[in-house]
Formats: C-alpha cells, sequence, structure tokens
C-alpha cells in the first residue's frame, strides 16, 4: 500500500476526471450521475469533494460528503468513493475518504453516515448505525449502514437518516 498519495479539495478542472473515475470504478454510471446531480444540489458543501493524485498530480481516486440529516440533526453523507480500478487497493481511496473526513471535522461537521461495504468503512472508525438507533426508510443489510461521530464530545443522535434527493432515499 502507498503512503506518498496527495489529497487536495476538488477544483473545477477536475470535475471531467472525477467522472471518468467514476465510470470506471462502477458498474453502472449511477454514481457518476449521483455526483453531477449532487453539485448542483443544495446538499454540496465546498471543500469536502477531495481527490487523491499520484506524485504528478494525475487524479486517480475521489470520496464526497454532503449534507444530510438524522432526523432534524445536521449530518453528512459519505459516498460515493471511487478510485480508477488500477489503482484500486493501493491506499488512494481510504487517503480520500481520511482527507475527506479531516476536512469536514476542521470545518465544524460531528456526524458522517455511509452506506457501504462493511468491511472498508470501519477502518475509518465507522460502526453499525442500528447500535447507535440510527436507520434508514428503505432496507438495506444492516451492517452496510453505518455511522461515525468527528467528535467524541458529541455523541451520535438516534433517528432516521435523510439524504439529499439526488439520492432518491
Amino acid at each position: 500500500m502507498r503512503t506518498d498519495w496527495i489529497t487536495r479539495a476538488e477544483a473545477g478542472a477536475d470535475i471531467p476526471t472525477i467522472r471518468e473515475i467514476d465510470l470506471a470504478a462502477f458498474e453502472t454510471p449511477l454514481e457518476a450521475d449521483l455526483v453531477d446531480a449532487l453539485r448542483t444540489d443544495a446538499s454540496w458543501i465546498d471543500g469536502l469533494s477531495l481527490v487523491t493524485t499520484d506524485q504528478d498530480g494525475r487524479l486517480v481516486g475521489h470520496a464526497l460528503l454532503t449534507r444530510c440529516h438524522i432526523d432534524d440533526t445536521l449530518a453528512l453523507c459519505l459516498g460515493p468513493v471511487a478510485v480508477f480500478p488500477e489503482h484500486q487497493s493501493t491506499g488512494a481511496g481510504s487517503a480520500a475518504v481520511r482527507a475527506a473526513l479531516k476536512a469536514a471535522g476542521e470545518a465544524g461537521e460531528h456526524f458522517v453516515t455511509v452506506l457501504g461495504h462493511p468491511d472498508y468503512y470501519p477502518r475509518f472508525g465507522f460502526t453499525r448505525a442500528s447500535t447507535h438507533g440510527i436507520g434508514l426508510t428503505i432496507d438495506v443489510p444492516d451492517e452496510a449502514m453505518m455511522a461515525l461521530t468527528l467528535d467524541a464530545d458529541h455523541p451520535l443522535p438516534r433517528g432516521t437518516v435523510r439524504y439529499a434527493a439526488p439520492f432518491g432515499i
């Protein structure tokens, strides 16, 4: 696993390559289309779309945090997270996720949710959301819905996650 990845907030010039990353990383264009839709949605927060580059500045990965709610409490949703297939399992995705979570904490955010692979996201501190009384309005595997507090002084709230409209949930 490489440790020399560079992370930064996305810039306007990165948008086409981020779409390419999403199209290459996922089986359908749904995630790429979701990122495009979120970019124009009120849930978008400048500075919380992070990219991973190699030492030559080539984009290889992306992690996105957008606004969601746990009942009426402000929270963030992590995803999509994507890496060009040839750079998967190199730490590029983890670098983007860590940078996104750090940026969120520095911005004063407290809570992050993710609907994702239960073997991947716990490495960042995510735990099963249901153990905190957090759920969704749709059926998903219990182990796939996870949550994280970025600040130990703010325990996770109980409630139902409400995603931004582009998620369709």
